[in-house]
């Protein structure tokens, strides 16, 4: 198996080291690789856009036509995960500040989303979760978007208060939160085993 972390910015190794330690746990040979280069991209068996900026990693990834790639990958059925930023980028809809920064969106995922919902960077904070399929997970939110709706084939894996915070679509994982900033890796072992 071989999975594709986006390194156009952000938590990029932390995601490569979880990912290797999530294959290590389920048993499962593979490679794990930090890369923006399109043709490495399109051999991946899965994809995780990190967090970061998601103006800037939308950017980043339009430049160079990685966007199509990312996309195509996943209308073939290529698991793809968002955290945090890479959260904002799955989503079809986008809120003011989506629009105003003109971030344009990969479109995956039937839900709408808000950016820095529960503010900025000093706002940031950890929550314990039950998120379903996984149980309990101790989940570290910065600057963090939520889902505000989602579309009826949207499985809405967690919520804090009214808002989403984990959804997953058909072959596409979103999370507002970093899973790769804990040493618990069972949501990317969740990840992995989708696209077994």
């Amino acid at each position: 198996m071989r999975v594709s972390v986006i390194s156009a910015q952000g938590d990029v190794e932390e995601h490569v080291l979880s990912c290797r330690k999530a294959m290590e746990n389920l048993n499962i040979e593979g490679e794990v690789h930090a890369t923006v280069n399109k043709k490495e991209v399109k051999k991946s068996d899965a994809i995780i856009i990190p967090g970061g900026e998601s103006t800037t990693i939308s950017k980043l990834i339009h430049k160079n036509s990685l966007a199509e790639e990312i996309k195509k990958l996943a209308e073939d059925g290529i698991p793809v995960m968002g955290t945090c930023a890479g959260c904002i980028l799955l989503a079809k809809y986008g809120d003011e500040q989506i629009h105003k920064t003109k971030t344009r969106l990969l479109e995956l995922m039937d839900v709408k989303i808000k950016r820095n919902a529960f503010g900025r960077q000093r706002e940031s904070f950890h929550a314990k979760l039950d998120i379903k399929h996984i149980g309990e997970f101790d989940a570290i939110f910065i600057r963090a978007p939520v889902i505000i709706n989602a579309g009826k084939n949207v499985e809405i894996l967690a919520k804090i208060d009214d808002y989403i915070v984990s959804a997953k679509q058909e072959n596409i994982l979103a999370l507002s939160f970093h899973p790769e900033l804990t040493d618990d890796t069972r949501i990317h072992e969740y990840f992995i085993k989708m696209g077994i």
